[in-house]
This record gives C-alpha cells, structure tokens and sequence, in this order.
C-alpha cells in the first residue's frame, strides 16, 4: 500500500513538473527569482525530448509500482486520469520534437516577454546615477 501511494505521489509531482516544464516561464514574469529553478527544468525537459532520454522519475515510479506488486497503470483515479497525459499512446520520437518544439515556443516567448518588461522598467527608470 506504502509503495502504491509513493508511486501515485510520484505520478503527480511528474505532472508538475511537466506543466512546470511547459508554463513556468509565465510564473517568471511574475516572480523572476524563479528563473533559476525554471532554466534547468526546461533544459531537462529538452533534453529527455530531442536526445529520447528515460525520465528517471519514470524509472522510479515502474519500481514502486513492481514494489507494490502492481503490473500495470489500470485502475484509479490517478492511473486512469493521469497517466495517459504524461505517457500517451503512440509517442513517436516525431512526436517528441514537436513536444520539444512546443516548450521551445510557449517559453520562447514568455521569456522574451520578460526581457521586453525588464528593459522597458530600466528605460523608465532612466540613467543610473555614478
């Protein structure tokens, strides 16, 4: 049972950090500190997408799942909602660069939106004093 609710929480954290991956960018135009957390998790996301690398958190999750005794993802909630998301049926590697592609774009232009107010919020502050 333990391992069962580890694997779900996994499931979940996994889904996270995959919406991180996609929309964490809009959440730097509000808090830019978050940058630093945001860069390197769409730099794992690229690279688990272009270079078809296995997600550890994947690994993981299939040995708290085998420790549970379970075969597969059917039944529940989480399993029946959630997964197919994080692991739909046919992902090809061409599906993989356009997953890729779509990161590259929607955080493209959130931060390019960043840097846009960031520059425009120096203008308006005019010259910096010696």
């Amino acid at each position: 049972m333990l391992y069962r609710l580890a694997a779900d929480a996994l499931v979940l954290f996994h889904l996270a950090f995959i919406l991180f991956v996609l929309f964490g960018a809009l959440l730097v135009l509000r808090w830019r500190g978050l940058v630093w957390l945001h860069l390197p998790a769409v730099a794992w996301g690229l690279a688990v997408e272009f270079l078809q690398l296995q997600c550890p958190l994947t690994r993981w999750e299939n040995c708290l799942r085998q420790a549970a005794g379970q075969g597969g993802y059917d039944g529940g909630f989480i399993e029946y909602y959630l997964i197919p998301i994080i692991y739909p049926a046919g992902l090809t590697a061409q599906l993989q660069w356009v997953l890729g592609a779509v990161v590259l774009v929607v955080n493209g232009l959130a931060y390019w939106r960043v840097l846009v107010s960031r520059r425009a919020g120096k203008a308006a502050a005019g010259p910096s004093r010696p």
